[in-house]
């Protein structure tokens, strides 16, 4: 696994627009390369942030989005268009201003969608996707950039300390029956998926995560600290602003 970097900003606006800026350059930078991008979203505010300025920045240089695919690291298990939903923010934020085909926006499956109630069987379709974009080569495509945003209590995605969820090295995606922010219930990928990502970048704003900041970039036990397992297999970049960055 790569070691972290440290990418500090002044605020959370200087933060997200830089994210974006750097993001649309390893997309463009992937198709060139490879001929598609795969591009793993998150929520939360700073997340929600970043896809707004990338719809901005997007729009200025007119990125072509043809070529492009979409994720989630993982999601509040709640009915299509919940405003809670991950995918429902980033559909405000972003996906609803930009021309991308709708079969290259992957979200993960709703309460109300065809696996109904179960968390399961909702994971597992969307391991089930994941594997049909990876075309053989794992159990999830090698995403080109994976954003990860960082709580408080040290998690990422829906891998909250203590979980069990944490420790799953098998499967690509799980449900989430019991975290302990509502709500309880959610589907995430596992530390495995998201270290098979080129770069996993963890976006991070506020003094109330910089001692969870400070034990992602000091690495350590990921059952204690999540974040501490969240690492790119090329690069992994902590974006932060100031307060973030306070304990470093």
């Amino acid at each position: 696994m790569s070691e972290p970097e440290i990418n500090r900003h002044p605020d959370a606006k200087a933060l997200a627009v830089a994210v974006a800026d750097e993001l649309i350059r390893q997309l463009q930078a992937a198709v060139a390369d490879r001929g598609v991008a795969h591009l793993v979203l998150t929520g939360g505010g700073i997340g929600i942030a970043v896809l707004a300025e990338l719809h901005r920045t997007a729009r200025r240089v007119g990125l072509d989005w043809s070529n492009i695919h979409l994720w989630w690291g993982d999601e509040r298990f709640l009915p299509d268009r919940d405003p809670e939903r991950n995918e429902t923010q980033a559909r405000e934020a972003l996906l609803d201003h930009i021309d991308i085909p709708p079969e290259q926006v992957h979200p993960i499956p709703a309460s109300d969608a065809t696996d109904g109630a179960d968390v399961d069987h909702a994971a597992t379709r969307y391991s089930q996707e994941l594997a049909v974009a990876a075309h053989g080569e794992g159990p999830v495509p090698r995403f080109d950039v994976c954003l990860l945003g960082v709580g408080p209590d040290a998690h990422v995605a829906s891998l909250f300390p203590g979980l069990p969820q944490v420790h799953d090295d098998e499967a690509a995606v799980v449900g989430v029956r019991d975290s302990p922010k509502p709500p309880p219930l959610r589907v995430t990928m596992t530390l495995p998926s998201l270290r098979r990502a080129r770069q996993v970048w963890l976006l991070v704003s506020g003094g109330s995560k910089a001692e969870a900041v400070r034990l992602g970039v000091a690495g350590g036990d990921p059952e204690e600290a999540p974040v501490a397992g969240a690492r790119g297999s090329e690069r992994t970049v902590f974006w932060l602003d100031q307060e973030a960055a306070a304990q470093l």
